[in-house]
């Protein structure tokens, strides 16, 4: 009987730090090591749901950037990490109505992974502490018909060249299979996407020993530049 209330109190005590460090996250309020601590991988994913419903309906969170500069001087504590393009349209931080050190944000054209992101993403969830992985794609994204037509410029090249796979993996009757064709191309899109989250997984053995362990989440989602919005999939 002894044994079973101590359980119950010390269940009630990490109840009560879980509520008070996830109102905390939703608030607007700066993170700290103990809201961090008490987010969920589902209940990061679920946050960045929810900050995107403020963005689109227009009603986003007054933060006072300037005090959160000062309150993140000596650390930082993101819940979530987000591997999304170079595109100057969708900033995370701004479609997921999130504020200075909530977010490790990788940004690049075509949403691509390599060693140095999956090295960051790993900083970023064993080392510090972020409980949830977005790879994000967009609509009409400039990579992705880059690499449907087979383009050729400079360095950009081998870039587009980590977004071939999709392009080939997309089947189906799609005619023109180029840029001009936008079905295709939204196709492709959603495609590398799901690559880059299957490589991330398949290249770092520290990120997939997390994922099966239930310590992280991965998740894919695509944003649509003509609305706002952000829809997640697995």
């Amino acid at each position: 009987m002894k044994v079973s209330r101590v359980r119950l109190i010390a269940l009630a005590i990490a109840t009560f730090f879980a509520m008070i460090g996830a109102a905390c996250a939703d608030s607007g309020a700066t993170l700290t090591r103990e809201a961090q601590a008490a987010i969920t991988p589902d209940k990061a994913i679920e946050m960045l749901k929810q900050g995107n419903q403020r963005f689109v309906r227009g009603k986003t969170i007054e933060r006072d950037l300037l005090a959160q500069v000062r309150q993140t001087s000596k650390g930082q504590f993101p819940f979530a990490a987000v591997v999304s393009c170079l595109d100057s349209r969708i900033p995370p931080e701004i479609v997921f109505d999130r504020g200075l050190g909530d977010l490790f944000v990788a940004r690049v054209a075509g949403n691509i992974v390599n060693d140095d992101i999956l090295g960051s993403l790993e900083f970023a969830t064993r080392l510090s502490g972020a409980k949830l992985i977005v790879v994000m794609g967009h609509t009409e994204c400039g990579a992705v018909k880059g690499a449907c037509d087979g383009a050729q410029f400079g360095l950009l090249t081998a870039t587009l060249a980590n977004i071939n796979p999709a392009v080939n993996a997309v089947q189906g009757d799609y005619a023109p299979r180029s840029s001009k064709n936008t079905e295709f191309v939204q196709a492709v899109a959603e495609m590398n996407v799901k690559l880059t989250m299957q490589k991330i997984r398949d290249r770092s053995v520290v990120l997939r020993e997390m994922l099966n362990k239930g310590e992280i989440r991965m998740a894919g989602a695509m944003y649509d530049v003509s609305t706002g919005k952000v829809t997640f999939y697995k």
